[in-house]
């Protein structure tokens, strides 16, 4: 299977300061040894076909890169064990986790590794590296209900009843004439029907407009003031999903209206902490919306099919009041506008640029990396002056994934909370991430420790999280 445009962005825009993989931390509550992890996922490894599969490259980049099985696979490349001295924290387990997962995936192997971190008093850390070319939060959660049970002494899966023997990698003149055929086709395509490829009449108008709002600049939030480096701190806030519905109820609006309220005025306060000057700027996120048709299937990923909002917001505090009113007012102008799926229409049928102009990118890992250097050496933070200058696109991601309602199990450890960390790169040195487990809502707050300090932005959002509620409970009693 061919890397869609979409997919292969991710392995194109990757660098060593940026990789494009997702951290995932599972805390497990108990002591589980290397052994059962590793035997456990290797009892389950034929439900997730993809997870044996590498990227092989197209000479000179013709095409974008496809999926094929790995003849040379093998699981003791993916699991690895890890541990950290004795009387280590959670906290402190946690900095050791994101130190694994700096490097980039080696892209001649499947693009997935996992550590078993052990030697925290009592828990266990199940660290899972994937790569967004295959993985995002739909795609994710659905691999966990593979990955996990429902209960402690559930059984395992019926082994798979056909031994696997995957081909030998296909040879690159067999890559080339592939691409070259494929390539033909999709030019006599766009001969034969060349309204293919183009954007409905009607929803011209809307894309103009679309794209004329996400033009309108935005400050740079000092997060955003240099290119970004290979250090990662997560900082996470706990709360339940009750606690937010109950806020959802008396306030109205949606559990989304909720976290994006906070996630902003977070943002606003921790920028004027910071002596920006916010007054009368604005502040842009992305939100990334699943636009999928159906479930995902682990045994078949067809690929991301993610769109996006990008509300644009006061850069200064409001109040958790306003602040909650004018979100709701900019989200549902956007739902009633339709943007997502503006912005999805424009994706599928915009004119996709040539691999080869991208060939150059897949140096990146590999001894003739040209953004190793840079990883190493960041480039410096300039100096605030004063005002900051106006930028285009938008100044951080905000994600909201909704997960499994139920208590998950590995090996026979309760799988007690799940933490995620966002993707940096570019200029985009910190992430918010909200998802839900178990009736658990989790914020994280990723940083480059270099742009953001994590720990206090969380902290912004904490305080106005308390705000928040506690308006709802002033409207509840009346």
């Amino acid at each position: 299977m061919r890397l869609s445009s979409h997919d292969a962005s991710f392995i194109y825009s990757e660098t060593a300061s940026g990789p494009q993989h997702g951290i995932t931390i599972s805390v497990l509550g108990g002591p589980a040894t290397f052994d059962e992890i590793y035997q456990y996922i290797a009892d389950r490894i034929h439900l997730m076909p993809r997870l044996r599969q590498r990227l092989v490259m197209v000479p000179f980049n013709m095409a974008h890169p496809k999926w094929v099985d790995d003849p040379d696979f093998d699981l003791s490349n993916h699991i690895k064990a890890a541990e950290v001295p004795e009387s280590t924290t959670i906290e402190a387990a946690i900095d050791m986790a994101l130190e694994l997962g700096e490097p980039l995936l080696d892209r001649d192997r499947p693009l997935w590794l996992n550590y078993v971190l052990q030697g925290v008093e009592g828990k266990t850390l199940w660290v899972q590296l994937l790569h967004h070319a295959f993985v995002d939060g739909a795609t994710l959660v659905a691999l966990s209900t593979v990955m996990t049970d429902p209960t402690p002494e559930a059984n395992g899966p019926e082994p798979s009843i056909l031994t696997w023997q995957p081909p030998a990698l296909p040879r690159p003149e067999e890559l080339l004439r592939e691409a070259t055929v494929e390539q033909s086709r999709a030019t006599f395509d766009s001969f034969v029907n060349p309204g293919a490829l183009a954007l409905p009449t009607e929803e011209i108008p809307k894309s103009m407009a679309f794209m004329a709002r996400l033009n309108t600049p935005v400050m740079q939030a000092p997060w955003n003031a240099s290119m970004v480096g290979p250090k990662r701190k997560l900082s996470v806030l706990e709360y339940t999903l009750e606690e937010f519905k109950y806020i959802r109820k008396h306030l109205g609006g949606t559990v989304n209206d909720v976290a994006m309220s906070i996630a902003t005025e977070g943002a606003a306060k921790y920028m004027q902490a910071q002596n920006e000057l916010v007054e009368n700027r604005y502040i842009r996120t992305m939100c990334p919306v699943d636009v999928r048709i159906g479930e995902v299937d682990p045994k078949n990923l067809e690929g991301i099919r993610v769109s996006a909002m990008f509300p644009r917001v006061p850069a200064w505090p409001m109040g958790m009041e306003k602040r909650f009113a004018d979100v709701k007012q900019e989200l549902d102008g956007i739902k009633s506008r339709q943007e997502p799926e503006t912005l999805d229409a424009i994706q599928r049928t915009q004119p996709p640029v040539p691999p080869t102009a991208m060939a150059a990118s897949l140096q990146v890992g590999t001894q003739f990396d040209p953004t190793a250097s840079m990883a190493q050496n960041p480039l410096p933070i300039m100096p605030f002056t004063g005002l900051r200058p106006a930028q285009a696109g938008f100044n951080f991601t905000v994600t909201n994934v909704p997960g499994p309602t139920w208590v998950q199990y590995i090996a026979g450890y309760e799988v007690e909370k799940v933490l995620g960390t966002l993707m940096l790169g570019g200029t985009l040195g910190l992430g918010v991430g909200i998802s839900t487990y178990a009736g658990q809502l989790l914020i994280g707050v990723t940083a480059d420790p270099r742009l953001a300090d994590a720990k206090a932005f969380s902290r912004c959002i904490g305080e106005c999280f308390d705000e928040l509620m506690g308006l709802a409970v002033k409207a509840d009693k009346g």
